[in-house]
C-alpha cells in the first residue's frame, strides 16, 4: 500500500509509524486507519520484519480522534442517516483488534492530544511515553456519543473504575503528569526528547530475545483469562521459549558473566 496519511521508517528492528495529517491534528480518517491496519497486517504476516513497533503523531498532536470531516466518508448532517456502529464494525474495531493481536511489542510516543479513538490507539501500546504537552481525553460525551475503540474495557483495567469513570463521565483531559501518576503512561519527557526516548526503548525491546512477542501476548491474554487456563498458556509459551537458541545464549551468558547477544532478523 502507498502511504499518504502515514510515514513509515525502519531501523534496528524497529518500525516507526507516524500518523501524518497535521492539518487535522492527525484525526483518524478511513484512509489513515486502512494504512495503519495494512502496516500491522504486514508485520503480523512477517511480510515486514520487525521486532518492535513505534506509533506516534506528526506535528502537535498524537491523534485528535475520528475524522469528523473525512472527505472519503463525511459524517452526515442528519444523525438519523448515520450508523456509527457500522463504522466501528468496518474500520475502527478491526484496527484496534489488529493492534491487540500484533505479534511484536508496541511503544506509543504521545505528543500532544490523544483524543477519542486516538486515546484508544495510544492505550494499545505496551510501553507509553508522553511528552510534557501530551494529554489523554475521552471527549465522547461532548458530542453525545459513548466511548469506543475498546476504551471502556481498557481504562478500568489500566487505572481502575473510579478514574476511568472520571475520564469518561467528566470528559476532562488528563495531562502527562497526571497520566504518569495514574499509571497510564510509563514515562514523561520533554517534548523535544520524546522521539529519541521512545526509539531508545523500542531499540532495547527489539534487541531482546524472540520471547518478547510471547510476553506481550501472554500479558494481553491474561487480562481476561481464567487462572487455570492462563497457567497452562504460560507453560506452553515457556516450553517453546526454552527450545530457542535465545535461551541457550541467555544461560551461557549468565554462566560466563557477560551480556547476552540474542539473534536478530526474526
Amino acid at each position: 500500500m502507498d502511504y499518504t496519511k502515514l510515514t513509515v521508517e525502519a531501523a534496528d528492528g524497529v518500525i516507526t509509524a507516524m500518523l501524518n495529517d497535521p492539518s487535522s491534528r492527525n484525526a483518524l480518517s478511513l484512509r489513515m486507519a486502512a494504512e495503519l491496519a495494512s502496516l500491522i497486517g504486514q508485520i503480523t504476516s512477517r511480510a515486514i520484519e520487525a521486532d518492535c513497533l513505534v506509533i506516534t503523531g506528526a506535528g502537535q498532536a498524537f491523534c485528535s480522534g475520528a475524522h469528523l470531516r473525512d472527505p472519503e466518508a463525511p459524517f452526515p448532517a442528519d444523525p438519523a442517516d448515520f450508523d456509527a456502529g457500522a463504522r466501528l464494525d468496518q474500520v475502527f474495531n478491526p484496527l484496534i483488534q489488529s493492534l491487540r493481536d500484533c505479534p511484536v511489542p508496541i511503544v506509543c510516543a504521545v505528543n500532544g492530544g490523544a483524543v477519542g479513538i486516538g486515546c484508544s490507539l495510544a492505550l494499545m501500546g505496551d510501553i507509553l511515553v508522553a511528552g510534557r504537552s501530551g494529554y489523554f481525553l475521552q471527549g465522547f460525551k461532548t458530542i453525545g456519543l459513548a466511548p469506543d475503540g475498546g476504551s471502556t474495557w481498557l481504562l478500568p483495567r489500566l487505572i481502575g473504575k473510579a478514574r476511568a469513570m472520571e475520564m469518561m463521565l467528566l470528559a476532562r483531559p488528563v495531562d502527562a503528569a497526571k497520566a504518569l501518576d495514574w499509571g497510564l503512561v510509563n514515562a514523561v519527557v520533554d517534548d523535544d526528547a520524546l522521539a529519541e526516548a521512545a526509539n531508545a526503548l523500542a531499540r532495547e525491546i527489539a534487541a531482546g530475545p524472540e520471547v518478547m512477542g510471547a510476553i506481550r501476548r501472554l500479558t494481553w491474554e491474561g487480562l481476561d483469562a481464567s487462572w487455570a487456563n492462563h497457567l497452562q498458556t504460560e507453560r506452553d509459551a515457556q516450553a517453546k521459549a526454552a527450545r530457542s537458541s535465545d535461551f541457550a545464549e541467555g544461560v551461557m551468558a549468565f554462566l560466563q558473566k557477560r551480556a547476552p547477544s540474542f539473534r536478530r532478523g526474526r
